[in-house]
């Protein structure tokens, strides 16, 4: 059999808007366990170089898959049912599968859609390849754990707990020198290390596609492929994706240990809460060459912090920057305005205290309610989301108002929180001398976005 793997193309996103073409690393996992199983794999990457539908369709009549996946998160999945139905007629007899985040939350009405065979629901790896199998011996689908199909749903599949076991993503089926981040090809490379996560804040969808128990690869895998992305793709930056790499403190310690005995000198970055941080495990991250952390600051309002269950203090937040300082680690703070509780006066002081942290980049998202989460399902129940149009679910543009702040209001206090942040001169001096205008310039072109 011959499967095909598509990444749809994007529409205007929170990806355009940050200048981030990342390599769709679950696509990569998927192909890297199918070509285990003997199956002939393609990833079509159709962000990272340019394809559009009829790019697409002339690639589906050429390699003519026996199976289609296609991925999709809350912002593409019509674009990516676009790509469904264009797959489905030009390759009649191929069956169409989609997966990932939005999918394995609103199954039930995608599969009204006479061109998708099924869904994928949850991690895809071992189902894919279970569903390959049975296509191949003819068995019935419905003893494949973990997906769903016209008028069935199988059982859920249990997830994989021990992830050294999942092969390294298939990256030799990628674009790779095509990726970018800040609008500029740099040679980065990507990589995840533990999926799940204990917390339960309301607005996460990755917890509850991957659950709240942390899975977390070996010390030595991690750094296997740290090594692999330097030996073999020359990547200068490791950039973890996690949602929280530095939740095992221990782990942490034992991958800078690591790189430091196989002298890896590469520098590296990651995600991080700001209660996981510590002075001593600062100094062991930077003297292993961490540069940069993404610290989700998310409000300035300890009530709002509470209503999302962050359980972090403001306190907590303003000694972690004081820290990232001391040890000259560059950060980049995630911010979301516009929660149901949110006012003017609210968001403007969480303008001002993101200002206050000195952060070297900032992030001011709109408050999001993806399918799947406890924050949709609560903004369903009152009634607050006032759209049905998935695109506009980018983190960009305004889709569920506030006590006192309509859409248009808060659109505009999204502007507002970036000029006051980027556009302040002593700003302007100390990341252009510190990062260099290349980079810079990149950063700053995130106000045109918006």
């Amino acid at each position: 059999m011959k499967v095909l793997l598509i990444n749809p193309p994007y529409n205007s996103s929170k990806y355009k808007f940050i200048g981030l073409v990342a390599p769709p690393l679950g696509l990569a996992y998927i192909a890297a366990v199918l070509e285990t199983g003997g199956v002939e794999v393609k990833i079509i990457d159709a962000p990272a170089v340019d394809m559009d539908f009829d790019d697409i369709k002339r690639e589906l009549e050429r390699f003519s898959p026996d199976l289609v996946a296609i991925t999709a998160v809350t912002p593409t999945i019509d674009i990516a049912l676009n790509v469904a139905e264009i797959s489905k007629k030009a390759c009649p007899g191929a069956l169409i599968v989609l997966g990932g985040y939005h999918p394995t939350f609103t199954y039930s009405k995608l599969l009204e859609n006479d061109f998708i065979d099924l869904v994928v629901l949850g991690e895809g790896e071992y189902t894919m390849l279970e569903i390959v199998q049975a296509l191949e011996k003819g068995a019935d689908l419905r003893n494949v754990k973990g997906i769903a199909g016209k008028g069935f749903q199988t059982l859920p599949r249990d997830v994989t707990v021990d992830l050294d076991s999942i092969p390294f993503p298939a990256r030799h089926l990628l674009p790779m020198d095509d990726y970018k981040i800040m609008h500029m090809k740099l040679p980065i490379g990507t990589l995840i290390s533990g999926r799940g996560c204990p917390y339960h804040c309301s607005f996460c969808a990755s917890s509850a596609m991957h659950g709240h128990k942390l899975r977390l690869r070996s010390s030595k895998n991690v750094v296997d492929e740290m090594e692999h992305l330097v030996e073999d793709h020359d990547a200068e930056i490791l950039a973890f994706m996690d949602d929280t790499f530095t939740l095992n403190k221990q782990r942490v310690y034992d991958i800078c240990d690591d790189l430091k005995e196989r002298k890896i000198d590469n520098y590296w970055g990651c995600t991080a809460r700001v209660d996981t941080i510590s002075d001593d495990l600062l100094k062991k991250m930077t003297d292993a060459g961490c540069i940069t952390l993404l610290l989700g600051v998310e409000s300035a309002d300890q009530q709002s912090l509470d209503e999302i269950n962050k359980n972090i203090t403001i306190d907590r937040i303003r000694k972690t920057f004081e820290l990232t300082k001391k040890h000259g680690v560059r950060t980049i703070a995630s911010v979301v305005l516009g929660m149901p509780g949110d006012t003017r006066k609210s968001i403007n002081n969480t303008i001002r205290f993101v200002k206050s942290l000195k952060p070297n980049y900032a992030i001011f998202s709109l408050a999001t309610p993806y399918p799947g989460t406890e924050f949709y399902l609560k903004s369903l129940e009152d009634n607050l989301i006032k759209t049905d149009d998935w695109s506009k679910f980018s983190l960009l543009t305004p889709v569920m108002e506030t006590v006192d702040c309509s859409l248009d209001e808060l659109k505009k206090l999204q502007k507002k929180a970036f000029r006051d942040f980027y556009a302040r001169p002593l700003y302007l001096l100390r990341q252009s001398w510190m990062d260099g205008p290349i980079l810079f310039k990149a950063a700053v072109s995130m106000l045109r976005e918006v």
